[in-house]
């Protein structure tokens, strides 16, 4: 089983998601692919994605931005892989600055985004990885995240470091094998 996580203000209809979901697809195997809608309060979504990972045990995750950061708690908790894609390494400190109304990007929902959200993600934190369960695909030119905050804690793990692009990653399709080999689904 493979489980997307999408970022802050995101959801399944995400490109790297639906990226995916066409390979699955293709591979012949959409049944074995799962993109949760997560809910905006971090409790909950790391409940959903808990009782995901208890109904699939060895599930690999794919993670995107603040996804990247629930792969890795869920990665250190449940012993899984996890593909990083621009993580969020200390998301709490950047979401601070943003604290107020938020509306997403993909099913237009708003929401008010508050401390309460800061202190869930903050309870959240994962002090120590374990390298091997990772790899870690980051863009150089990352408008949102600085990139070498990733770098250092993912440390020892399989690391991708592209110089340029975006927080988007916009050529994800590039890194899609990669990706899926590493979570054990294997292009064909």
């Amino acid at each position: 089983m493979l489980i997307y996580i999408h970022g802050f203000n995101s959801a399944p209809a995400s490109f790297k998601a639906r990226l995916i979901g066409e390979r699955m697809r293709t591979l012949g195997r959409e049944h074995e692919y799962l993109v949760p809608a997560l809910p905006h309060r971090p409790a909950e979504a790391m409940k959903l994605l808990c009782d995901l990972l208890n109904n699939n045990p060895g599930a690999s995750l794919v993670g995107s931005s603040l996804g990247g950061f629930y792969a890795t708690v869920l990665a250190e908790r449940y012993a899984v892989r996890a593909v990083l894609v621009n993580p969020a390494v200390r998301p709490y400190n950047l979401l601070r600055n943003y604290l107020g109304p938020q509306k997403n990007l993909y099913t237009g929902a708003e929401y008010e985004l508050t401390a309460q959200h800061v202190s869930e993600l903050e309870a959240l934190e994962t002090t120590t990885v374990t390298p091997a369960r990772y790899l870690l695909l980051t863009r150089t030119g990352d408008e949102v995240l600085d990139y070498r905050d990733a770098v250092e804690k993912y440390r020892g793990a399989r690391q991708r470091v592209i110089p340029g692009g975006d927080h988007g990653f916009d050529d994800f399709e590039n890194y899609l094998d990669e990706t899926l080999a590493f979570c054990g689904v294997p292009p064909v």
